[in-house]
């Protein structure tokens, strides 16, 4: 039964990043409005039912890679050397996630189809509302992430999140620009975060301690 079991979980796991990976590519090349959930399940031979077994509509097909980014790059700050200042931390976070990026996905989604929906969430505006909805919700994580590394209340010291939206207001502005340019590789939105995060690292570098 174990056996079979592990069968079961694994044809799922297929199953699941099939649909992703042909949803992706549909999204990308004919637009996310205009593909529809028939044309994913028919790329991949399967019924609407598997489909929503899986997902419960298109958006979330989108962010379900986007959710796999978010959580290794909460797993890298965690991994901060505990001497790192807040933003110093957020920094190395986030490029250290973009360089593994590759592991990250773990052979989900080829990087370059991530990035390329990534810059689809950019150019959409439905998406782009999504993303900043779903924002919020990372900032309030990240933020008492780093008040608890700075063994600070968060509900009574301001400077965690005030720093945090600094930060994501950075991401937000490379992302962006990126977005908006004819480089769409890892390397080229790695480069744009870290120039532009020099920007603020004289107001916030630094402990708080």
């Amino acid at each position: 039964m174990t056996g079979e079991t592990g069968l079961r979980e694994r044809k799922k796991r297929r199953t699941r990043s099939a649909l992703l990976r042909a949803a992706l590519v549909l999204f990308v090349s004919q637009g996310y409005e205009r593909t529809t959930v028939d044309e994913i399940t028919a790329a991949v031979a399967v019924s609407q039912r598997t489909f929503f077994r899986y997902f419960a509509n298109k958006e979330e097909v989108v962010f379900a890679v986007q959710d796999l980014m978010e959580s290794h790059f909460v797993a890298e700050l965690h991994a901060r050397p505990p001497a790192e200042g807040p933003l110093e931390a957020l920094r190395g976070a986030v490029l250290a996630a973009w360089d593994t990026v590759d592991g990250a996905l773990g052979g989900v989604v080829p990087v370059d189809l991530y990035m390329r929906s990534y810059r689809l969430i950019e150019s959409t505006p439905a998406l782009l509302a999504v993303h900043l909805r779903r924002s919020t919700g990372l900032e309030e994580r990240i933020s008492r992430l780093i008040a608890a590394r700075e063994g600070l209340d968060v509900d009574a010291d301001p400077r965690p999140r005030v720093a945090v939206a600094a930060f994501f207001g950075v991401m937000r502005v490379t992302g962006r620009l990126w977005g908006q340019g004819d480089d769409t590789s890892v390397e080229a939105i790695r480069r744009l975060t870290d120039t532009y995060l020099d920007g603020i690292t004289p107001a916030l570098a630094g402990r708080w301690r």
